[in-house]
């Protein structure tokens, strides 16, 4: 049996076309691909988009018109490894502009409500530290944050 892996699919409410341009935008290695238009069989409207396949930070995805039963939540989320500062802020002012809001800890909701985490790769490298105070002291001072802070971080995680 072979396999292309997996392609993570998106729900959406008429915006399915909107949302796939807006996230090829914002990151790299990304692209629009096939867009798939309602028919007369329905159930959507003959012509109007039903679905957009993408690439976002060579991830694949398929966007979808379903309507309005499904929305998204916290339960699941994207998340973003960052190697700098820059990183962090990119993204986040990207994602939460236009109607996003950020969130705790940071994680974000986009203009779509999809959540997003964007983490900075040293995170994960000093809560993940032996040493437990180090460790605890980065963590507390992350719950307290909404966008990341690298500087911040690294303060707490030396002891100053």
């Amino acid at each position: 049996m072979t396999t292309d892996g997996f392609t993570t699919c998106l729900w959406f409410d008429g915006k399915a076309e909107e949302a796939a341009h807006f996230y090829v935008s914002v990151f790299k290695n990304s692209s629009v691909g096939h867009v798939t238009h309602y028919t007369d069989a329905g159930p959507g409207t003959p012509g109007d988009v039903l679905t957009v396949e993408f690439t976002a930070n060579g991830q694949r995805f398929l966007a979808l018109n379903g309507g309005p039963q499904f929305t998204f939540s916290e339960a699941v989320s994207f998340q973003i490894i960052c190697e700098d500062q820059e990183e962090v802020d990119h993204y986040w002012a990207k994602l939460t502009e236009n109607g996003g809001e950020g969130g705790p800890c940071g994680w974000l909701k986009d203009r779509y409500g999809l959540s997003w985490q964007v983490v900075p790769r040293r995170l994960t490298e000093m809560v993940a530290d032996p040493d437990q105070e180090k460790a605890s002291r980065t963590m507390s001072v992350m719950m307290g944050m909404g966008k990341l802070d690298i500087a911040a971080l690294e303060k707490a995680y030396r002891g100053e």
